[in-house]
């Protein structure tokens, strides 16, 4: 038999947002690693997945999940993670790994696959949607994401402000991910391009500390690095106007 890999989207952290097929998969699985800093501590994957596995099914994994200027220090780290899986697989038949949102949308399940496939020969990769931070943050803000011909823009804004401002400047909705510590930045490209009316974003969904407000709050204070935005374009010609 072939061992199995499952990257699960376990949602953005509410944790009755993991779907039914999520949950099985989880619960299906010999071992479930979550990925954590090298600080250790416990990170929002592992809080979701803890409403449906036991702790002893759960493995704690290091990623340098915030580290964008040492390549060398993040080429080691995802080497060292991946060698803990491909050990993990070679005790056990199948791993699930838990991510944030989806696992094919901006997800370190990606890189993680790309090493175990190199590690493991036969291993089994697959994945299991998950809802993403955009929908969720739609869904308790009320904002639309998409109508009729409408495009819609991912973009990371790790990639820079000036991304953002060029997608502000082109059609339909554009969300903009981990944005929080160039807030100021975004809010000037929402200011200068017309967006900033319509705006939402949103920190912290479907936790306790959750915050979903209009962008024209934005105050210039650095926000959570995982804090999500919405800004939709001008919707004019009433019902049916983008068909």
């Amino acid at each position: 038999m072939s061992s199995r890999l499952v990257g699960v989207g376990v949602g953005p952290g509410d944790p009755e947002l993991v779907t039914v097929k999520g949950v099985n998969a989880l619960r299906a699985a010999d071992v479930v690693v979550v990925p954590v800093m090298d600080t250790g501590e416990r990170g929002r994957a592992e809080a979701t997945v803890l409403h449906y596995v036991p702790a002893e099914n759960v493995v704690r994994v290091v990623f340098a999940l915030n580290e964008r200027t040492d390549r060398a220090r993040r080429e080691a780290a995802w080497d060292a993670a991946g060698a803990r899986v491909a050990e993990l697989l070679g005790r056990h038949g199948s791993v699930a790994f838990a991510t944030i949102g989806d696992p094919n949308v901006y997800s370190t399940f990606t890189y993680l696959a790309q090493t175990i496939v190199e590690l493991v020969p036969g291993v089994v990769v697959e994945t299991v949607p998950g809802i993403t931070a955009m929908q969720d943050l739609a869904a308790r803000s009320g904002a639309v994401l998409t109508e009729g011909t409408e495009p819609l823009t991912l973009v990371p804004v790790t990639a820079g402000s000036a991304v953002l401002k060029d997608a502000l400047a082109g059609p339909g909705t554009v969300v903009a991910y981990k944005f929080g510590r160039q807030a100021t930045e975004v809010a000037e490209a929402l200011r200068e391009t017309g967006r900033i009316g319509d705006a939402v974003w949103g920190s912290a969904l479907g936790l306790p500390e959750e915050s979903v407000r209009p962008a024209t709050e934005l105050d210039g204070e650095p926000l959570p690095y995982l804090s999500t935005l919405i800004a939709p374009p001008r919707r004019e010609g009433g019902r049916g106007g983008k068909l």
